[in-house]
């Protein structure tokens, strides 16, 4: 099977790593001389361009940083991709920028299925990643083999846009228990609660969450801030979410707080930063 992969980041990257070492044929593309080198010496083929890539590819794997280059990306090669090629696009992407493209994937014969991640470059290079999956369910299934090397857990949510509508929902939580989780260990020093102590109350009972079972003990209480996520990231998803929650008549009461630290009062900290560091404002 020829498997294409577009941006070769860090998420990128790891997929790629999982591939290749499950004997894929994997041709790759990026704009990022360094992240070329760092592919083809994993032993990755690179495509002189997006076309020659989508017409040699019988799946093609998107990672890519936002919506408007997914579209970018989509148009230059929508007419160069051949019938019955799957285009799994594993991006933090929107709901209906993924359906528009469904819909022109499905007048060329071929299938736009949207498959964002969860578990960051730790989870990619080591093929443990969550997936939620949106679109064709026949498209789904010729993707299984794939899926089943750079995935630990795949989650089929609905139609064309779902994942991508879970995956903003699932971050929206994610960056809202980054500051809850900072605030209840705050509460908890004022009281006389070490931080560790706290957390393994906290993980033995209801109030547990990723952050609290993973975030805290891998990358802060360490001091690591390492995650390989950035602050800018989860700024965009933030935005997401609020951008989503407008065009759907929700009105995120709950969020609305916990947005604004993201976006305006933790602004003195880079978009570079690791997204973790939201917390060193909270605790």
């Amino acid at each position: 099977m020829k498997i294409g992969l577009i941006g070769c980041g860090n998420m990128g990257s790891g997929m790629a790593k999982q591939l290749l070492s499950s004997g894929y044929q994997l041709t790759c593309y990026d704009l990022n001389e360094q992240s070329i080198e760092r592919i083809q010496m994993l032993g990755a083929s690179i495509a002189p361009s997006l076309v020659q890539l989508a017409s040699d590819s019988e799946i093609i794997i998107l990672s890519l940083p936002n919506a408007q280059v997914v579209e970018s990306v989509m148009q230059e090669i929508n007419t160069s991709v051949n019938p019955d090629t799957v285009v799994l696009d594993t991006s933090t992407s929107e709901p209906d920028t993924t359906q528009q493209l469904a819909a022109k994937a499905a007048a060329k014969n071929y299938v736009f299925i949207d498959g964002p991640v969860s578990g960051g470059p730790v989870a990619a290079n080591v093929g443990t990643m969550t997936m939620l999956l949106g679109g064709d369910p026949d498209g789904i299934a010729k993707l299984k083999p794939v899926l089943d090397t750079i995935t630990a857990k795949t989650v089929v949510v609905g139609a064309s846009g779902a994942g991508h509508a879970a995956k903003i929902a699932n971050n929206m939580l994610c960056a809202a228990n980054l500051v809850l989780v900072s605030e209840a260990l705050r509460l908890g020093n004022a009281a006389g609660v070490s931080a560790e102590d706290l957390l393994e109350g906290i993980n033995a009972g209801s109030g547990r969450s990723g952050v609290s079972e993973v975030n805290y003990p891998t990358w802060i209480l360490n001091n690591d801030f390492n995650s390989g996520f950035t602050m800018g990231l989860m700024r965009k998803d933030v935005r997401l979410a609020l951008k989503l929650a407008e065009s759907s008549n929700v009105d995120l009461i709950g969020f609305q707080n916990i947005a604004d630290i993201w976006l305006m009062k933790s602004a003195h900290i880079p978009d570079t930063a690791d997204f973790n560091e939201v917390v060193k404002d909270q605790t």
